[in-house]
């Protein structure tokens, strides 16, 4: 006995059709996801979400703090100088309106005590000076014969030709030391430092000619204003920095500007006169030996301390307030800030004393 199975779709007719069915599936599904594509390619695009900066808020700036300390304070006056010699003389005529007939140095010559420097030319007063010895001569031979007849003149007109003769006596005296002043000599053993004369020129009185000076013995001296000089005196401390030399010398203010009568200092000229460098102009400092190598001109600088104090109690000057007349400080501890008034004494550029109000160890606030 046999059984025959009815199977659904098993024929090979059955099997295409399902097959192409789902052809058409895949085609309709492609078919739509290329329409959904070129329909968002047709939409407008999207703008980008700006990116904005992160804004970071302002920290405020903490003021300093200091600590209250001991140290040593100095206030200091300061000036610049050069090295000049402790022997030194300007040369210079007393004579006007004479022509300079020789200048026999030049810069860096080495001279002798009497040396000629230089000269004027007084032809003309020496000739001067010949007429009236001539003159004398004459004179004297008539001196000689009041002289026998003193007894029989009058007393009076003795006297007056004794005091004629006396003036023309004096009149020669005084010629020959103008002509002296003529002739300018080395006052001692030296280098000529300095020459401004020049040849045929006229002389002005005192208008310097030349400088010689001993360039074995050099010293700091040193330019300081009136104001300056009131406050160091003889005997304070400084410190000298010479051009081109290391290091620094110490020395002591040896000796202070001379006053003139009039009680001008730095050797101020009258109207109209030129003003010599004299070395009673400056201040001078002493030290117990200078380097090697020096040359007179050479510049240097100068730092004289005028006020020192050990162990003062000092704040920086940036932690000082004031208000009208009162003075204080803020301080800061494990309570916080508070205002306190102090009483303040010697002050640097950088640094102030605390006499009352403060002690060491504690913490200000600066600006």
């Amino acid at each position: 006995m046999s059984t025959k199975w009815l199977t659904v779709n098993s024929s090979p007719k059955s099997h295409d059709s399902k097959k192409r069915n789902w052809r058409k599936a895949m085609l309709v599904l492609l078919s739509s996801t290329l329409l959904f594509t070129s329909a968002c390619s047709l939409l407008p695009k999207e703008e980008e979400e700006e990116v904005l900066p992160t804004i970071t808020p302002p920290t405020v700036s903490k003021k300093p703090e200091y600590e209250v300390t001991r140290n040593t304070l100095e206030t200091k006056v300061s000036s610049t100088g050069k090295l000049m010699s402790e022997q030194e003389e300007t040369l210079s005529f007393t004579v006007d309106g004479l022509r300079i007939k020789e200048v026999k140095v030049k810069n860096g010559d080495n001279v002798k005590a009497g040396q000629v420097i230089a000269s004027l030319d007084v032809e003309k007063l020496q000739k001067e000076l010949r007429n009236q010895r001539l003159q004398l001569r004459l004179e004297e031979a008539k001196m000689k014969e009041t002289l026998r007849k003193k007894d029989e003149m009058d007393p009076i007109d003795f006297e007056q030709t004794q005091v004629a003769y006396q003036e023309k006596l004096q009149s020669i005296a005084d010629a020959e030391k103008e002509i002296a002043k003529g002739t300018l000599v080395a006052p001692f053993d030296g280098t000529v430092v300095s020459v401004s004369a020049v040849k045929g020129a006229n002389s002005k009185a005192y208008d310097p000619i030349a400088i010689v000076a001993d360039t074995s013995r050099l010293t700091i001296a040193v330019q300081m204003s009136k104001d300056d000089q009131k406050r160091i005196s003889i005997g304070m401390e400084a410190n000298v920095s010479i051009n081109n030399v290391d290091g620094v010398v110490k020395g002591k203010v040896k000796a202070l500007p001379v006053s003139s009568p009039d009680g001008n200092n730095n050797g101020n000229p009258l109207p109209g006169q030129t003003p010599t460098d004299k070395l009673e102009n400056y201040v001078i400092i002493g030290v117990d030996k200078l380097p090697k190598g020096l040359n007179r001109g050479q510049m240097l600088s100068v730092s004289i301390v005028t006020q020192r104090k050990k162990d003062a109690i000092v704040i920086p000057v940036s932690a000082l307030r004031t208000i009208g007349s009162r003075t204080y400080v803020q301080v800061v501890d494990e309570k916080g800030k508070r205002e306190v008034d102090i009483e303040i004494g010697q002050q640097t550029s950088t640094e102030i004393e605390v006499l009352q109000g403060l002690q060491p160890g504690q913490k200000v606030v600066g600006r």
